[in-house]
């Protein structure tokens, strides 16, 4: 029994042109631009379980574009930082998109699982408004944030 069901596996693969040759060739994934090189300051912004709070320390950061935010995973991780679509000024997607890397989503940075893991985005060429920013798997505990970048 065993051999006939591997007989028939192995004529089932070559009927349907198993052979790595006969694939077409992939066509390559499109890449976002490269993100503008920060020029300004660094700011970091802890992600933090208080008591039974999830929390961005500090919730609220006013940054300048060029700037750069380095956000620290302390504790109750795994944490991320996800952008609404909504609450960004325009322009600012095509932005985040090239100066996120590792993204889970088009906004929303990789988990950041480790203990003093951190995840840096720079803002430089970021157009001027608010950010609101959540961590993904804290949402429901309503871990939630805004970056206000100036000129």
């Amino acid at each position: 029994m065993r051999m006939t069901a591997v007989v028939a596996g192995l004529v089932l693969v070559a009927a349907c042109g198993g052979g790595a040759g006969d694939q077409p060739a992939a066509e390559p994934a499109a890449t976002p631009a490269a993100a503008p090189a920060a020029t300004g300051a660094t700011h970091n912004v802890n992600m933090v379980l208080e008591g039974s709070a999830y929390l961005y320390v500090p919730a609220t950061l006013t940054i300048k574009s060029g700037d750069v935010v380095v956000f620290h995973n302390i504790s109750g991780g795994p944490h991320n930082v996800d952008f609404w679509p909504d609450s960004i000024p325009a322009g600012a997607r095509e932005v985040l998109m090239a100066a996120m890397p590792d993204r889970m989503s088009d906004l929303g940075g990789r988990l950041i699982v480790e203990p003093n893991d951190t995840y840096t985005i720079s803002f430089a060429g970021a157009p001027a408004g608010e950010y609101g920013i959540y961590c993904l798997p804290h949402l429901g505990m309503n871990m939630v944030g805004k970056i206000t970048v100036t000129p």
